[in-house]
């Protein structure tokens, strides 16, 4: 039964939605400590996290066993941080591989998760705060699908996902601003108000905090460069893009691809502002450091499966070296430029070609055999078409053939 009866809760506790916190009338049958508003929440909760963390909840909210000795009861203190700082991690990875897919309505939840086990571990005012800001203010400025006009009842019910006031106050939310404001959920003004009170926090904590790291900084930078390039303020977008190219150089190196992010930004607003030469020249460094970092993984498996088999007589495994949403970041990224650089093929070709045969590798190192093959039948039919040098067609026929090999490994 996922109901919940009034008079079987205790007097003075206050059951929430873990999505709105709404007063709670529904609980998760699964791990009955999770509370919900109504089906939409529990659903959409459900769809998006707390199917993969049902049952790791149970040890966070239920009351700690009875320890013999203070030996103990540290060991088991120690055990509940190690599981929050895992659920903090996990949760975060989950809500920025949704990002990189566009699905910014699931990644509300992940986040949200990820905020509330911060706050608890590490206190209100703390700078680990920062990336579950970053990643809700994202998701908050998607305006794929806040321009459609739709009116579908999820649609209608997401518009009301707000984190509980975990600072003091509660945010806006669409449908419920001032009078005479627009207020359906299509609008995407509420979103963008919203994404700046996330980003307003997250600013806060960094300027309170005396050691906060250059990749933090970046990222606060990057996601402010989002807002401003929502709001059609290209200056000051230029401005965060500026800074967050710094701190992540400084984080991580100029040719690092976490800081290849800030390019890609840097290069869409100057390809709207129709000054090409310089959006082309950052898309080209954005290839760049893809492919050095794609090849070199590349090249390694490709010598492995010279000799087809390790030490202890198991095949090679594919591996990028990336998670899960970093995995989903570079096919956006990169997928992105693709449409951009066939636009102009007959320009170009050579271009288009670098970009799909990045795209080769990745999907190769993903284990997706069928993308990595499609991609690079493209490029080879492209090189031929364009009558380019027999060298890179023969390139470009190598990939084909180790992916070919993978398929139907010899035995």
């Amino acid at each position: 039964m996922n109901v919940i009866y009034p008079l079987a809760v205790p007097k003075g506790r206050r059951l929430c939605c873990e999505v709105c916190e709404a007063p709670a009338e529904r609980v998760c049958a699964a791990c009955t400590v999770t509370y919900y508003c109504g089906v939409v929440h529990q659903k959409a909760d459900w769809d998006s996290i707390h199917e993969k963390i049902c049952q790791l909840l149970i040890p966070l909210r239920t009351c700690m066993p009875f320890y013999n000795s203070e030996e103990e009861r540290q060991h088991g203190l120690q055990q509940l941080q190690q599981r929050q700082k895992y659920l903090i991690e996990f949760c975060y990875t989950v809500a920025q591989k949704y990002l990189f897919e566009g699905k910014h309505e699931d990644a509300v939840p992940a986040a949200l998760h990820s905020l509330r086990f911060r706050v608890t571990l590490y206190g209100l005012s703390s700078v680990e705060l920062v990336p579950a800001y970053l990643l809700l203010a994202e998701a908050s400025l998607d305006t794929s699908s806040l321009s459609t006009g739709s009116d579908s009842p999820f649609q209608a019910a997401s518009a009301a996902w707000i984190p509980p006031p975990l600072y003091g106050f509660r945010l806006p939310i669409p449908g419920c601003l001032p009078a005479g404001m627009p207020c359906s959920p299509c609008s995407g003004l509420g979103r963008i108000v919203q994404a700046e009170e996330y980003l307003f926090q997250a600013q806060w904590a960094v300027l309170k905090s005396t050691d906060c790291s250059n990749a933090t900084h970046s990222l606060l930078h990057r996601n402010l460069g989002l807002l401003y390039i929502a709001k059609k303020n290209y200056e000051e977008a230029r401005y965060h893009l500026a800074n967050d190219i710094y701190f992540a150089s400084c984080a991580f190196g100029t040719e690092d691809i976490r800081t290849s992010g800030g390019y890609f930004h840097l290069a869409n607003i100057f390809y709207d502002l129709k000054k090409l030469d310089l959006a082309d020249t950052l898309y080209t460094k954005v290839s760049e450091i893809w492919h050095a970092y794609l090849n070199n993984h590349y090249q390694v498996l490709s010598q492995a499966h010279t000799q087809q088999m390790d030490l202890l007589g198991k095949l090679f495994e594919n591996d990028t070296g990336l998670d899960e949403a970093q995995e989903a970041e570079a096919i956006r990224i990169l997928t992105s430029i693709l449409n951009i650089r066939e636009s102009t093929s007959d320009k170009a070709p050579q271009k288009t070609i670098f970009v799909l045969k990045i795209l080769v590798m990745l999907y190769y190192l993903m284990m997706n055999s069928s993308k990595a093959q499609e991609y690079g039948m493209r490029a080879l039919s492209l090189a031929k078409e364009q009558q380019l040098d027999v060298h890179e067609q023969s390139t470009i026929q190598e990939l084909l053939n180790l992916i070919s090999t993978e398929d139907h490994p010899i035995t």
